[in-house]
């Protein structure tokens, strides 16, 4: 006599475990995906938004900010002749590829590292297991070449061929912020960084290319632009202070505490506007630059007083709205 076939029970085996559904084969992507939070669950590849996320739009103002007072700045300072259109655009593209490129590297450094498993702000591209490392490393060197390849083009127009070393120190300095075997900005450096490079070196470059000299305006606007630079990291590394801190990346908001870290914000904030106040005495114009205080002191507020990090993401993005309103205020206040 034939046995009856045993019917199949619509309830589920409890001692199986059930297939994640939507993520990824492959081990080591799984548990990224998992570690990057519930804004991932679910996803099994990137769109063109986050790529588009990933290049961090609300940092480029650093780019632009001191490519235009550095332009304004190289307009008073040219002998004769009208200002170079072509130079302050090949300019700027050299400025946003090393922001973009800076920002895939960092990306990719500190999600092989696993820094960012555990960040507050928006996911990472490597950290979300989602994409190859190596993809988000190739995008990075891309711009790093545009960034080359704009440097270049200045160099044979302006014949000025000591400006390629600057341009690979520049590159090196942005690959080692967070890459290498000792990433300088793992070490409280991030800051000096940002102020030489986003400062001094690309407000003094702008105005170089112009007149081929570069004047007191060129310099002094540096320092302002570069100090607001510095407040836009510090914002952004004290909202991370905590998830830093047990990564081991010791940013100066980690060595210096959160206290003394809201404070050198303010003095980062504040300080570029006495840079105003001097620079109204030759150029009238410029007082309509602290009309970016409006921006400036609800940011220093928010620092001051912010008891959960995400309350400090406003903060950065008043900072980085600051830094493009002093820089393209104090140029065309300085050029007209």
């Amino acid at each position: 006599m034939a046995r009856p076939k045993p019917q199949r029970s619509n309830q589920p085996d409890p001692k199986r475990r059930p297939t994640p559904v939507g993520r990824s084969g492959n081990p080591a992507k799984a548990a990224a995906a998992a570690k990057a939070g519930p804004a991932q669950a679910g996803r099994t590849r990137l769109t063109a938004g986050d790529w588009i996320a990933g290049a961090r739009l609300r940092t480029l103002p650093l780019a632009i900010a001191p490519v235009a007072l550095g332009t304004g700045a190289g307009v008073v300072a040219i002998a004769e002749g009208p200002w170079h259109p072509t130079r302050f655009a090949l300019a700027l593209i050299v400025a946003l590829a090393l922001q973009i490129g800076v920002n895939y590297a960092n990306d990719y450094s500190d999600g092989i590292r696993g820094t960012d498993d555990h960040r507050v702000g928006p996911a990472r591209l490597t950290a979300s297991g989602l994409v190859n490392p190596k993809a988000v490393l190739y995008v990075a060197l891309a711009f790093f070449a545009v960034a080359a390849l704009a440097g270049l083009a200045l160099t044979i127009i302006t014949q000025q061929w000591w400006l390629l070393a600057v341009g690979a120190v520049a590159i090196v300095a942005a690959w080692f912020y967070t890459g290498g075997k000792h990433p300088y900005g793992y070490y409280g450096l991030g800051e000096v960084f940002v102020f030489v490079f986003f400062g001094l070196v690309a407000t003094a470059g702008s105005a170089f290319v112009q007149a081929l000299a570069v004047n007191f305006e060129a310099w002094i606007g540096g320092v302002g632009v570069g100090l607001l630079a510095c407040a836009v990291l510090m914002a952004n590394n004290l909202r991370d202070v905590v998830q830093d801190r047990t990564a081991g990346k010791r940013t100066l908001a980690v060595l210096v505490g959160p206290v003394a870290g809201r404070i050198l914000f303010t003095v980062f904030m504040l300080v570029p506007f006495l840079i105003v106040g001097l620079l109204s005495l030759f150029y009238p114009a410029a007082v309509l630059v602290f009309f970016a205080l409006l921006l400036a002191l609800p940011a220093c507020v928010i620092v001051l007083t912010a008891r959960t990090p995400r309350e400090l993401i406003l903060a950065l993005q008043l900072t980085s709205f600051t830094a493009l309103a002093y820089g393209i205020g104090l140029g065309l206040a300085i050029a007209l």
